[in-house]
């Protein structure tokens, strides 16, 4: 970590030299820079009308996963000439503070979603059966502290803290359009309110209150929203790739003993995975069904119309399958 800091150190410093102080200024609009897409879109929820008024920038939209991003010299102008800045702020983003301080940009303003969420934020944790991170052994994992759980934005009820904060920051930079953005904040908490709403209606309706994920598990805020038991063969933020004999065979037990329908995976799976824990059940006529955790976004996806909203609502239908 301390090496890659160092050489982001670097990379900001030769990126702030080519920011000419000389440069023409440009026509004011609000400069917004984001990681991940979920907060790209609540962003232009939030601006609403405004939105082709807004300069806005999500950084990881080639695809790269969040927890393997190291920012460019490009994504570093972009940050050092932004408006306000937000980020998710677990381990994966732990550039940002060097980044930032280096850059020297004192009118930027930072939203850390982690931050707001305060007490909301949940440990990530390795259950039974899931395969331990780097091989460590359990005593090994106990005495380490618990590294936070990073996907915030897969739970509803979490999206529904941190839209007002965004519109709050964004009126903050823009107070001439503040009373616009928390309307629209306003309505676009509605949206989600009625997805939620959905959500535990489908949980409660259900046979099943288990999900098994041949995958990493970033899912856990939503089966803890909902009340629901999970098994994975790794965690969400998981480095591991291959999956030891005895993790396939307590998945394959797990999905016989409790009559599972369904073996899910998120997007980009690891379906050989999948396939191997369906091949080691008694039935092996499971389906395979991915959630998408909205990790892989890209620049191209975005052209496609693709939403926060629409996502969650194809992953509820996912879900109410696997729950049959």
């Amino acid at each position: 970590m301390k090496k890659m800091l160092a050489a982001l150190t670097a990379l900001v410093l030769t990126a702030v030299c080519l920011i000419s102080p000389y440069a023409p200024a440009e026509s004011k609009s609000l400069k917004i820079v984001v990681t991940i897409f979920p907060v790209y879109d609540w962003v232009r929820q939030i601006a609403g009308e405004k939105l082709d008024q807004l300069e806005l920038t999500m950084l990881l939209d080639s695809g790269a996963d969040l927890h393997n991003y190291q920012p460019t010299a490009a994504d570093i102008l972009r940050v050092a000439d932004a408006d306000l800045f937000v980020y998710i702020g677990g381990e994966s983003d732990g550039w940002v503070d060097k980044v930032v301080a280096t850059a020297g940009n004192q009118a930027l303003v930072q939203l850390n979603l982690m931050e707001a969420l305060g007490d909301a934020v949940k440990a990530e944790e390795v259950i039974e059966g899931m395969e331990p991170e780097h091989g460590h052994e359990e005593e090994d994992e106990e005495e380490e502290e618990a590294e936070s759980d990073e996907h915030i934005w897969l739970s509803l009820r979490n999206a529904l803290v941190l839209v007002p904060q965004i519109a709050g920051k964004m009126g903050e930079c823009d107070p001439e359009n503040a009373a616009l953005y928390a309307a629209n904040a306003g309505a676009y908490a509605e949206k989600l309110r009625e997805l939620d709403e959905e959500y535990a209606k489908a949980v409660e309706e259900a046979n099943q209150k288990t999900i098994l994920f041949g995958d990493r598990f970033p899912f856990r805020y939503l089966a803890d929203d909902y009340g629901l038991t999970y098994y994975a063969a790794f965690t969400g933020c998981s480095a591991e790739t291959e999956a030891s004999f005895q993790t396939i065979v307590f998945l394959s037990q797990k999905v016989d003993e409790l009559g599972l329908k369904v073996i899910l995976t998120i997007e980009n799976p690891r379906t050989q995975l999948s396939q191997t824990i369906r091949q080691n059940t008694r039935t092996r006529d499971q389906r395979i069904l991915s959630m998408d955790s909205m990790q892989s976004v890209t620049a191209n996806d975005l052209k496609t119309g693709v939403n926060y909203l629409a996502v969650m609502t194809e992953n509820l239908g996912v879900l109410r399958e696997a729950l049959q």
